[in-house]
């Protein structure tokens, strides 16, 4: 036996027990059910990081209601195509979750998903005017024909009871809401997963810290210690998919990997309010997006969200950032300082050179009183008492720090990383994330095993059709194929 512990052979190494590597398992299991596929995870279950019920704000992607997705242009009008294309993506999950509940592999689909509706807040003349050119170029679209637009103080109550109560009826107000949002526990999808592949053969290991990667070869050892006994082993594979959230960066640095030499990563915190008496709870029925603070990233556009976690409805308004060098929610407190390397340190000197707005942002943030927090939930609930509202914290994200066009910026999306012949892929980047993991799995299918998809890919797109595929629809059919994989995930009546 070697001073690193005995050898393992697999074919697929998955680092990460989160929602991308539980879903990229399963499609690797649906068409190549001979291999022998391993999942570690460094905490005690899967799901307990990024993709936790309260680490995530669970709402199902699908641009019907998040302005980054909709930017306005000098004229007024509205570019629709990533909101389109963010629509496109969910509808590739939500075939795929559908199709699955209904050959049995996933268990009831009301322990992870729920129907929520999706509303934009417009106050002002300014948020009136964009709410309105938003709608005016979404709502052609097939997957954006239920899109609501209203002006109406009545209509409006009607809808966001808790947000109008007491609002001062002298500045214009518009909302849009589309019934058809959802509530996702990605937490609860992404074990059903799992069980799903343990279920197909596959392993799925926790408390297995993963201390080092390398390349030897044509094979990928990962070095992983059990956190609960010690125990070290070499995971032996021709193929490693890293989806370890904050942790992805530090082990592709310690791979050596030349795609990413020049990336950096900063952490924020998320914290958001949340409320969970029962009156408040029932007056606020949906999803609630804003616009971000000027110089804010992307990440902090502000909503009010109805949950449903474990059965149970709260109420949560954020997020507000505040700082941890942790790249994970139970990281070392040295993640930061271990990721600077001579290759990334001009970057990061560069983001805070180029990015000033967003670090005067991040201080106001984290220096910010309780009552300036309850402030920013009065202008979405002007009714709302401190009291009634406790402050939790949202797990971590760790934006990626790149240049472009010859500036650094912060990265946002989600963004694949492949090297050694694609041998070895990866996935950096935050919302929309989860939301998104078919269709991103997929592309990441697409560019790891380019030999195998001819053989693949009729397959593949039956149980979770691409973007690609989605785009090609017809509306009809399109509107066939959403409404067919609501109904059974239980999300319309029947």
């Amino acid at each position: 036996m070697s001073r690193s512990g005995p050898s393992e052979d697999w074919d697929v190494v998955l680092v990460g027990g989160g929602i991308m590597s539980a879903t990229l398992g399963v499609l690797l299991s649906e068409v190549q059910p001979d291999w022998r596929i391993t999942v570690v995870e460094r905490l005690d279950e899967a799901g307990l990081e990024s993709s936790h019920a309260w680490n995530n704000a669970g709402t199902g992607h699908a641009g019907l209601c998040e302005f980054n997705y909709t930017p306005g242009r000098p004229d007024g009008t509205v570019d629709a195509s990533r909101a389109v294309r963010i629509g496109e993506q969910f509808v590739s999950s939500l075939v795929f979750w559908a199709r699955l509940v209904e050959r049995g592999v996933l268990g009831p689909p009301e322990a992870f998903i729920h129907s929520v509706p999706h509303l934009g807040f417009g106050p002002g003349a300014d948020g009136v005017a964009y709410l309105h050119a938003r709608w005016e170029a979404l709502r052609g679209h097939p997957l954006f024909s239920d899109l609501e637009f209203s002006e109406d103080p009545d209509v409006l109550a009607s809808w966001l009871p808790l947000m109008f109560e007491g609002r001062n009826g002298n500045e214009p107000v518009a909302v849009t809401r589309s019934a058809q949002g959802t509530d996702v526990d990605f937490g609860a999808l992404t074990r059903q997963l799992l069980s799903a592949l343990q279920q197909r053969g596959g392993v799925v290991r926790t408390r297995q810290e993963v201390t080092a990667l390398r390349r030897h070869g044509r094979t990928w050892v990962v070095q992983v210690r059990d956190r609960r006994t010690g125990q070290r082993r070499r995971l032996r594979a021709p193929y490693v998919f890293v989806g370890a959230g904050g942790g992805t960066l530090p082990l592709l640095q310690s791979a050596r990997v030349p795609e990413i030499r020049r990336y950096g990563a900063f952490p924020i915190s998320g914290q958001f309010l949340r409320a969970d008496r029962p009156d408040l709870v029932a007056a606020h029925r949906g999803k609630v997006y804003g616009h971000a603070a000027p110089g804010a990233p992307p990440i902090s556009v502000p909503h009010l969200d109805l949950r449903v976690v474990d059965g149970k409805e709260a109420l949560l308004f954020g997020p507000f950032a505040a700082f941890s060098p942790r790249f994970l929610t139970r990281g070392r407190l040295t993640d930061l300082v271990r990721s600077v390397r001579p290759g990334n340190l001009p970057v990061l000197v560069a983001a805070a050179r180029d990015n000033r707005s967003l670090v005067s942002y991040l201080i106001r943030q984290v220096t910010q009183s309780a009552d300036a927090r309850t402030a920013a939930l009065r202008r979405f609930v002007p009714s709302a008492r401190g009291d009634d509202w406790t402050l939790m914290t949202a797990g971590q994200r760790v934006q990626v720090l790149k240049k472009t066009a010859g500036r650094s910026t912060v990265g946002f999306g989600t963004e694949i990383v492949t090297s050694a012949g694609g041998s070895l892929a990866a996935l950096l980047g935050a919302s929309p994330g989860a939301s998104t993991a078919a269709s991103t799995m997929l592309d990441l299918l697409a560019a790891s095993f380019p030999q195998h998809m001819p053989e693949w890919a009729p397959q593949l797109d039956r149980l979770a059709p691409s973007t690609q595929t989605v785009r090609q629809l017809g509306p009809d059919r399109l509107g066939e194929e959403v409404t067919r994989a609501r109904r059974m995930l239980g999300l319309l009546p029947g």
